[in-house]
């Protein structure tokens, strides 16, 4: 009969032993009733200890950015905690500048919330949503990108021409955990009913692939914001902006918020460079906008037209274009700004052409994504 009492007391063994560290882990990790005080008394919450402060402010409807979830892989959701959390993990520290560090600036998702904490966050951050939106159409503008656009239904979102909002991932085939993502709104901050984005499909990407392959028009995803503090300046400098691809996105919505604003004071030369045309997008839109405004111009400029696409606009690098352009056409004695949505190294270049022609760093904005 050992060979049946044996794996019978192993198993009862186990049991107990399982049973026990559920009861240490709820007696160790009840940490009780917590305060979580805002910018200094702003607001007071209280929740219960144990959880990271990341998921406990959004269970009180106090959203930070994070485009990774809460999975430590992104660095978006920093806040500043003035109450004791002992010495930053390893875990944030790549994500932190020593300035940042030096300010007790953690990201909230790596903190999980044991005792009374006082923290400081951007008074924006009081206005962000999470919104049950259903998608009311979806367009292919290229072969590898969409516009995609949300009903918020009876409820509005404000915010600036140039924020972002993170759309909510569920799980999805081998995609298990739900996930979010940022992008930048294409929509006029007067519409605020409704949510436009534009996606491009990243390989191998869970967001950009669930909304290319599963999304459908009708379907209601999560949305959560705004964010970002990438907007137009309120100066009458000449702006400058480049973007390529779905870059696009927060230069349309600026574009519409002057011309709702009736801005017409300030000069704006939007350059959007693509390597053939089957990578442009919106060119009517833009020429028609450009033929009623005469202090928008619209330069789109091919790096490798194709001799079918029969292209007779500016043809080089758009660092190239917008290098001529201020030389020749706007004028380097002009006050400009930059403002510049891309990847780092499209980015890097641009910024490295327009202080090379007199705009100072500090007048240059960005919008980066990988």
């Amino acid at each position: 009969m050992s060979f049946i009492t044996a794996p019978l007391t192993i198993a009862a063994i186990a049991a107990v032993l399982a049973a026990l560290i559920a009861v240490v882990d709820k007696i160790v990790n009840n940490y009780g009733d917590c305060e979580i005080d805002i910018n200094n008394g702003t607001k007071k919450l209280t929740v219960k200890g144990g959880e990271p402060l990341l998921g406990l402010l959004a269970s009180e409807g106090i959203f930070l950015p994070s485009a990774c979830g809460g999975r430590g892989s992104c660095g978006a959701c920093k806040c500043q905690i003035t109450s004791d959390v002992g010495q930053h993990l390893p875990t944030e520290t790549p994500y932190l500048t020593d300035e940042e560090i030096a300010e007790r600036i953690h990201l909230s998702c790596q903190i999980k919330v044991k005792a009374d904490l006082a923290i400081n966050i951007p008074d924006d951050l009081f206005n962000v949503k999470q919104f049950k939106a259903k998608v009311l159409s979806i367009k292919d503008l290229t072969y590898d990108i969409k516009e995609v656009l949300f009903d918020l239904g009876d409820e509005d979102i404000k915010f600036k021409a140039g924020m972002y909002i993170q759309i909510v991932v569920p799980p999805y085939k081998k995609v298990k955990g739900g996930t979010q993502r940022a992008y930048s709104m294409s929509s006029r901050p007067l519409d605020d009913h409704k949510v436009e984005v534009l996606i491009r499909l990243v390989p191998g990407g869970i967001a950009t692939t669930y909304v290319h392959e599963q999304l459908k028009e009708g379907d209601t995803m999560d949305l959560v914001g705004p964010f970002g503090d990438f907007r137009r300046s309120e100066t009458d400098a000449t702006m400058v902006c480049v973007a390529g691809g779905s870059g696009m996105a927060p230069f349309k919505s600026i574009l519409h918020e002057m011309i709702d604003s009736n801005i017409t004071q300030r000069d704006l030369w939007y350059f959007f460079g693509a390597r053939s045309l089957k990578d442009m997008f919106y060119m009517d839109e833009m020429r028609a906008l450009e033929k009623a405004n005469p202090w928008f111009h619209f330069i789109p400029a091919l790096s490798e037209p194709q001799e079918e696409d029969n292209w007779k606009g500016d043809v080089g690098l758009i660092t190239d274009v917008l290098d001529r352009y201020i030389k020749d056409k706007i004028g380097v004695e002009t006050e400009m700004e930059g403002y510049l949505c891309g990847s780092p190294g499209m980015i890097n270049a641009c910024n490295n052409v327009m202080t090379g022609n007199g705009i100072a760093l500090e007048n240059i904005y960005y919008d980066k994504f990988a």
